[in-house]
């Protein structure tokens, strides 16, 4: 083989790969085509749906949070007029007792008077049948 000859096959193979190249660019974007092609309807509905779902969620979370505060401060509330009923029933009973117990006395000291009369009445009675009797 002459040099030339050698060249020529040498320039050949080179501009063989160049063709190549161009070929396999061309396939390259196709086959990017493609895939795109097929996937990224389907990745863009997924998108749009974990968006929605991503905003569900953020207000679900958020809402959470505002009943978790509500509980927190309704716990409290509750708690504290839980232990102020309990006093008032405590003071009611005590208030009452002492009421009752005061009429009670009353009543007792009334009756006592009535009696102490009653008595002397019925003395007095006794002095008179005496003194008529005699």
């Amino acid at each position: 083989m002459s040099e030339d000859e050698i060249k020529n096959q040498i320039n050949s193979k080179k501009e063989e790969i160049s063709k190549n190249e161009v070929e396999f660019k061309e396939r390259s974007s196709s086959i990017k085509s493609e895939v795109e092609l097929e996937f990224d309807p389907k990745l863009n509905e997924i998108k749009s749906k974990l968006n929605a779902e991503q905003e569900v969620l953020n207000e679900a979370v958020e809402k959470a949070d505002e009943w978790s505060l509500k509980k927190k401060e309704s716990n409290v509330s509750v708690k504290g007029l839980k232990k102020e009923s309990v006093k008032l029933i405590n003071e009611k009973e005590k208030t009452l007792n002492l009421k009752l117990k005061e009429l009670d006395s009353e009543k007792k000291k009334r009756i006592k008077d009535v009696n102490t009369e009653i008595k002397a009445l019925q003395k007095t009675l006794t002095d008179l049948k005496k003194a008529s009797s005699t």
